[in-house]
């Protein structure tokens, strides 16, 4: 269509690009919006309007990023078999070393987490769940409560707006 299109000199590429994801964006916001309403409250998150509200705002982000870079990552390769294993590989590696499944990334390989979308996703996530709350450990017949100190698992829990930044950085550099 868009080949047709160019051809008859109806309209210019990049508004058609314009339109395409614009129209796009409510059709791949849906599902993701259906999800999270099931599973934010079935496992007991946060249980506030504006922790709900960052995270859907989190998984907006995501999911443009992932949007973009698929574009980007399409746009090069001719071959659909070659796109998709590229892009298999990198989001592969965007998850191992995002943090989440390794904590501890060899030093040559560490600079990968900071253009990683699951990197900034997951420590955005973790800062609207556990910004500023308690915890409280059970020890056999004792509990003791004690705050995060603005640390989990050596995360520092403080300022969204890096992530924030890096994430919207991604859309538009990719």
């Amino acid at each position: 269509m868009l080949v047709k299109s160019q051809s008859m000199d109806m309209y210019k590429l990049s508004a058609y690009l314009v339109i395409r994801n614009t129209s796009d964006i409510p059709l791949d916001l849906i599902l993701p919006i259906l999800f999270l309403l099931i599973v934010y409250f079935m496992v007991e998150l946060k249980s506030s309007f504006l922790a709900f509200f960052f995270t859907l705002l989190t998984i907006f982000l995501t999911i443009i990023d992932f949007k973009v870079l698929g574009l980007a990552i399409g746009e090069p390769f001719m071959g659909v078999k070659k796109a998709t294993t590229f892009t298999s590989i990198t989001v592969m590696a965007f998850m191992l070393f995002g943090g989440f499944f390794i904590q501890n990334v060899p030093s040559f390989m560490s600079w990968i987490r900071y253009i990683s979308f699951n990197y900034h996703t997951y420590r955005l996530l973790l800062k609207i769940q556990y910004k500023g709350s308690t915890t409280t450990l059970s020890l056999g017949a004792s509990s003791s409560s004690y705050e995060h100190h603005n640390i989990i698992k050596g995360e520092r829990v403080e300022s969204s707006g890096i992530e924030v930044g890096a994430m919207l950085f991604m859309i538009i550099g990719y």
